[in-house]
């Protein structure tokens, strides 16, 4: 199997999501929601940007 010279890092954005989320959720009264949610999101983020790293391999 072939890798990517250049991958694509989706780490950043699962931690600025459950941040953002986190913030989102404090502000809402619900921080605990809101850091899941924000996670939820950037695992989902992180999966497309893995699944087009792969393909472009």
């Amino acid at each position: 199997m072939r890798t990517s010279k250049n991958p694509m890092a989706g780490g950043v954005v699962m931690a600025i999501s459950t941040t953002v989320g986190a913030i989102w959720g404090a502000r809402e009264g619900q921080p605990s929601a809101g850091l899941l949610t924000g996670l939820g999101v950037g695992i989902l983020i992180s999966l497309l940007i893995w699944l087009l790293d792969r393909r472009r391999a």
